[in-house]
């Protein structure tokens, strides 16, 4: 259970172009459902995913993770936090040039201290449920934006976080891989994870795969 208690988020305080992002947001999120934020740009819905991902601290307000307040926990301990409990998934793939799709999809996992091998074997394994394994060699620049798409989703779930939080999936994705998206999603929920989306693209949040849809609208929930 993630939930946040009247949460704002000021960015720029106290200077000319201050500016109120989430304005007093309480919302419990279940656990292993698929919740979707929708509303329009500059609704809130990437501000509030980043603080429910413990990217950023809210400004006031609590978020508490299964009961635990974690708002205001030292950085040290958000990190640990992240880098066990949830898998991020951008709008842009975010793969590091230079290097291959296994080098990226293993990149979280090290600080973890696994050994090598043990490590290597469940990025194979995460790329071949995703059905690009034969491009782990590859660098990341010669992959097609699917299989961009699937490396980074193979690279968040590499530490087999509980949570899953993607910032609008499917904005640079076409209909079929948008569908194939959703796909995955559907195998997430199967698997009992936790999934949250925010998206603009009617075929995510009409999805019936959708437990609950939350509509944002100028940093509050609406309705």
């Amino acid at each position: 259970m993630i939930e946040l208690s009247k949460v704002r988020k000021v960015f720029n305080a106290d200077n000319p172009n201050e500016f109120s992002a989430l304005n007093g947001v309480s919302v419990k999120i279940s656990q292993h459902q698929l919740t979707v934020l929708t509303g329009p740009s500059g609704s809130g819905k990437t501000t509030l995913l980043s603080i429910i991902g413990c990217m950023s601290r809210p400004t006031a307000g609590r978020v508490r993770l299964d009961g635990r307040v974690i708002s205001s926990l030292p950085e040290r301990f958000l990190t640990d936090i992240r880098r066990k409990t949830f898998g991020f998934i951008f709008q842009q793939p975010n793969l590091i040039k230079g290097l291959t799709v296994l080098e990226n999809v293993m990149l979280p996992a090290y600080p973890l201290g696994e050994s090598y091998s043990l490590l290597k074997a469940k990025a194979i394994f995460g790329l071949d449920s995703l059905g690009i394994a034969n491009k782990a060699n590859a660098k990341v620049e010669w992959l097609s934006g699917g299989e961009a798409q699937r490396a980074s989703i193979a690279r968040a779930l590499i530490n087999n976080p509980s949570i899953i939080i993607a910032d609008e999936p499917t904005a640079h994705l076409d209909t079929n891989l948008s569908f194939r998206f959703m796909e995955i999603i559907e195998n997430f929920k199967t698997e009992g994870k936790t999934v949250i989306i925010s998206s603009h693209d009617p075929l995510v949040y009409n999805s019936s795969l959708v437990d609950r849809l939350i509509k944002l609208r100028d940093g509050q929930i609406e309705g």
